[in-house]
């Protein structure tokens, strides 16, 4: 599988980001808050982030997004058939933001989340 994420596997309007804070499932992690929701039926998952300027200046919301991107394009094979959108808490520095807090906070919650839609589609 290649490491790249392309555009057809992104949400890049605000009507899709409204979509799945609306009508999606609001999930937690220590420093994290995601968003999913159900894709239509033969559609791939697609990732949103969400980094509001809480986080810090723009060098800093980078960081985190660069992380954020580089962790879900390493671990595509467990991304489930949702719209995923992946906000960080307000407290978390993007010091302290690397690949191994993202991969103990978020892989976790991405096999339950695949696991929650296997069941739905069954």
């Amino acid at each position: 599988m290649p490491l790249t994420w392309s555009r057809k596997r992104r949400i890049t309007r605000r009507a899709e980001y409204a979509a799945c804070y609306s009508r999606g499932t609001r999930r937690q992690t220590r420093h994290f808050v995601v968003f999913a929701l159900p894709s239509p039926a033969g559609e791939e998952g697609r990732l949103g982030l969400a980094v509001t300027r809480k986080s810090g200046c723009a060098v800093e919301r980078n960081r985190i997004k660069r992380v954020l991107r580089s962790f879900f394009r390493l671990h595509q094979q467990a991304m489930p058939r949702m719209d995923i959108v992946v906000t960080p808490k307000k407290f978390l520095r993007a010091g302290k933001v690397c690949l191994a807090l993202a991969e103990a906070d978020l892989l976790p919650l991405l096999g339950s989340l695949a696991a929650e839609a296997e069941g739905g589609a069954a």
